[in-house]
């Protein structure tokens, strides 16, 4: 049995290899060239948000011996989802205009900083409970699906918006 800090530190490691897989693709344009500088591809804060602000990630995990479950969301709306309803497929898609448009507000909205496991300090507190990772540019915001916890309300909105248009679920 997996004691629940291994559990957190298996979520923490995929937020950390989704960390460099982003990182590492924001620095290659389409044309496969490095962009010297990573930050001239974001807008500044309060601005229209650049390709890194808008591109999301959601990591969740039912229980502690639960399969991770993956779902990727670029800036344009393509989305993969790998194992995202538990049944081991990879499902790919797309949001359409007004999804995207809703995506890329929420991202953009300041108080998701606030949300940040980091701000929260946050900790896993349910045993075999949904726990879903949110991975933005604000940081990583997990919340878990278990009786009396609050999520944080903007995650929590971009989490409803991913599980209402893709694979991936809300709840166990």
């Amino acid at each position: 049995m997996v004691s629940p800090q291994w559990s957190r530190a298996l979520i923490v490691s995929a937020a950390a290899v989704l960390t460099a897989t982003l990182t590492g693709c924001s620095l290659v344009d389409s044309g496969g060239r490095s962009t010297p500088d990573p930050k001239a591809a974001t807008a500044p804060a309060g601005g229209s948000g650049g390709a890194d602000a808008a591109r999301v990630s959601l990591v969740q995990k039912l229980g502690q011996d639960g399969p991770l479950r993956s779902l990727n969301v670029e800036p344009d709306g393509r989305w993969e989802c790998d194992d995202c309803a538990g049944d081991g497929v990879t499902s790919t898609g797309a949001l359409d205009a007004e999804q995207v448009a809703r995506l890329h507000g929420l991202l953009a909205d300041p108080r998701l900083a606030q949300e940040t496991d980091q701000a929260r300090q946050y900790r896993v507190s349910c045993i075999d409970a949904l726990t879903s990772s949110l991975l933005t540019s604000a940081g990583l915001i997990t919340s878990q699906d278990c009786p009396g916890e609050e999520r944080p309300p903007v995650a929590n909105e971009i989490l409803l918006l991913l599980t209402q248009t893709t694979p991936a679920e809300p709840t166990a």
